[in-house]
């Protein structure tokens, strides 16, 4: 089970000093910490739609993280940010859409690349 980002200040520090890439589901802010672990934060906002499309977009980003977190290099704090086209997506699209990302800022470690 992963680590989650739960405050306002901790999703803040990571969207002022992280570094950010997005894709056509997903943003992924990204920022170095000194812990052997990765944290997590997931953001849906109300553009998405009602909270029951919020709440699937969120298990779905959530099931791709939990499935994916034993190749990504540790040591981040990480925030996803859910695009309003993820909406009715399938867990395949948003599985790679995070995989992409991650590739982006280079945190998919060796033996898994």
């Amino acid at each position: 089970m992963f680590r989650s980002i739960k405050k306002n200040y901790e999703f803040l520090n990571v969207y002022r000093s992280g570094k950010s890439y997005g894709n056509k589901y997903l943003v992924m802010y990204v920022l170095k910490r000194d812990l052997q672990e990765n944290r997590f934060g997931i953001t849906v906002s109300k553009k998405v739609g009602n909270s029951v499309v919020r709440h699937r977009v969120t298990r779905l980003i959530r099931e791709s993280v939990r499935l994916n977190e034993n190749k990504l290099t540790t040591g981040y704090d990480m925030v996803l940010i859910a695009r309003n086209t993820a909406k009715g997506k399938k867990f395949q699209d948003i599985e790679s859409a995070f995989l992409h990302l991650c590739k982006k800022h280079n945190l998919i470690r060796d033996e898994f690349e």
